[in-house]
């Protein structure tokens, strides 16, 4: 480890995690020495999670981040710059080099992000909210919130002409 560690890019999610594989090959580590390291500092990091981490192109959690990175000998204050990136990108705040050099911020969702520019979970909480706001307005429906049917009943009955006076 006689170079610098890789530093944590923020441009997308695969950038992210092929800049941790980089990372690990920094280290000269295996994943078994990793999970002994991280267990040492007081992380959990399995290494079989570890390297299903780096097999895939999503972000892993954030704990995980933190845990791999300092067992690959990243010091605190440059893990923290990892758990950072990783947030920034989970938050859809990547950045896009530009055709002059310059670094561009993009919100996730503006057509240059791969897919809808929401998470699976994101997806899973609309989609789920919706189904609750439907139950939730059926049963007013159907309990008469909308109409007033109690109302015209009251009138009903107080007037003793059957019909109701508006």
């Amino acid at each position: 480890m006689t170079t610098a560690p890789p530093a944590p890019p923020d441009t997308d999610e695969a950038a992210f995690v092929a800049a941790l594989r980089r990372l690990k090959a920094w280290s000269g580590l295996s994943y078994r020495q990793l999970e002994r390291r991280a267990a040492d500092a007081g992380h959990v990091l399995p290494y079989s999670t570890a390297a299903t981490m780096l097999r895939r192109d999503r972000l892993p959690r954030t704990e995980l981040v933190f845990a791999f990175v300092t067992a690959c000998g990243v010091g605190e204050g440059d893990a923290q710059a990892w758990v950072d990136a990783r947030s920034r990108i989970a938050c859809g705040e990547t950045t896009v080099p530009p055709t002059d050099g310059r670094l561009l911020r993009r919100p996730r969702g503006s057509g240059l992000s791969r897919g809808s520019g929401l998470s699976r979970r994101s997806r899973w909480v609309c989609a789920g909210a919706a189904v609750l706001l439907a139950a939730f307005l059926g049963g007013a429906a159907a309990h008469g919130t909308f109409t007033g049917t109690e109302e015209i009943q009251e009138i009903q009955t107080s007037s003793g002409t059957g019909r109701a006076s508006m």
